[in-house]
């Protein structure tokens, strides 16, 4: 397996956090890290859900606040 080499910055408690948590499961934090990219990447179907919900905002509906429970489930369930 290749890998590419990048720079990311955290804050120090996310930093510490996340130091934490891989020496809990007894991996490198890079190992750490790949691992929740790779889970991530998974869960594209509830992403794309997520995007159709922001996007309800572009709707051109005037009653999203009111009907935000109906449309939510009606994107979701759109696939």
């Amino acid at each position: 397996m290749s890998l590419k080499r990048t720079q990311v910055y955290f804050e120090p408690e996310q930093h510490r956090l996340l130091k934490k948590e891989a020496a809990l499961q007894g991996i490198s934090l890079a190992e750490f890290l790949r691992r929740m990219v790779r889970e991530y990447l998974r869960e594209e179907p509830t992403r794309k859900d997520f995007f159709k919900i922001v996007g309800m905002g572009k709707s051109g509906r005037s009653d999203i606040s009111e009907k935000h429970d109906y449309y939510t489930a009606e994107s979701i369930s759109s696939g």
